[in-house]
């Protein structure tokens, strides 16, 4: 006992304060003999830069004020939830464009949405024209009446109603127009036929390309190349005298033996009956401007012939005197 307390006071003399105990002593159990119940020493700090009452201090800058936290429902959930609305809401609203009703059609309107589109079969194939996109060139083609018999048609093509080449849509319009060309065409000829080509006061813009002609030509019907007794070509112009001549070499000799070029209106009144045959006012306007410019070069012409036969004259008998 003497040993174990000289240690005890030993360590309290080097610490400066009597050690805690680690048992208490509990009576009344087990014939008089003393029991101990061990307690837990609390977490003692042995700085010696540190006093004891400083442990349980916090520093000043560690101060922390609740209220000015950023808590995640404030902070950071916020956040995340802004980012989900947003493309939740661009969802319902194109949700709520793809789910607009569709407007029902009148039985006026069903009839006038039909007129829209056309099916036609050409070569024993089926197509679709947009009567809608073509409806400003329609009188691109038209009927002018029957000759000979009454039986054989007359056809009039007018290359003045054709859309302009720097469209947008040029393609589309053409290709739409060439199926109504000849389904139109197939429509008119029931026996022999002729073509009326109008190629004047057509600007350069508006002449139909070298592939569009040559596929009218290969698509038409073996029965209407054949039916087909002449094409004639009303007002010709350099253009369309390079493109046939170009065209030439790949179509038949019969079809080239077919074509006629007619310089005036007149001559074309010779050739055919125009009381059903449509010219524009166009072509109209030209064909006098043409006639009026052919009399006044007759005229100077002649008057230039009469000049001539004078001068011829006056020189001898200048001369002699």
């Amino acid at each position: 006992m003497d040993q174990t307390h000289e240690r005890k006071m030993s360590f309290e003399g080097a610490e400066g304060r009597p050690a805690p105990p680690t048992s208490l002593p509990l009576q009344g159990q087990g014939g008089g003999a003393s029991q101990r119940k061990k307690l837990s020493a609390p977490r003692i700090s042995l700085s010696l830069d540190q006093s004891e009452d400083d442990l349980f201090d916090t520093p000043d800058d560690l101060d922390i004020n609740v209220d000015d936290l950023d808590t995640p429902d404030e902070a950071d959930y916020t956040d995340h939830e802004i980012d989900w609305e947003e493309p939740q809401a661009s969802q319902r609203d194109s949700v709520k464009e793809t789910v607009e009703p569709i407007p029902t059609y009148s039985a006026q309107e069903e009839r006038q949405d039909s007129k829209l589109w056309r099916t036609v079969i050409i070569g024993e194939q089926e197509h679709r024209i947009n009567m809608k996109s073509i409806e400003p060139y329609q009188k691109v083609i038209s009927h002018g009446g029957y000759y000979g018999n009454g039986t054989n048609a007359i056809i009039v093509f007018a290359a003045c109603f054709l859309p302009d080449s720097d469209r947008e849509d040029y393609h589309e319009i053409m290709e739409n127009l060439f199926l109504y060309v000849i389904s139109t065409l197939e429509l008119m000829v029931a026996e022999d036929y002729m073509i009326v080509y109008l190629n004047g006061a057509t600007p350069h813009r508006r002449m139909p390309g070298l592939n569009w002609l040559k596929r009218c030509y290969q698509m038409i019907d073996r029965r209407l190349r054949k039916n087909l007794k002449s094409f004639i070509i009303v007002h010709p112009s350099w253009f369309i005298r390079t493109i046939l001549a170009i065209t030439k070499p790949f179509i038949s000799s019969k079809f080239s033996s077919k074509i006629k070029y007619v310089n005036s209106l007149a001559e074309l009144e010779e050739l055919i009956p125009m009381e059903y045959v449509h010219i524009p006012e166009c072509i109209i306007r030209l064909d006098e401007e043409l006639r009026e410019a052919a009399e006044s070069s007759k005229i100077n012409s002649f008057l230039q012939g009469s000049e001539i036969p004078q001068n011829s004259v006056a020189q001898p008998n200048a001369s002699s005197s």
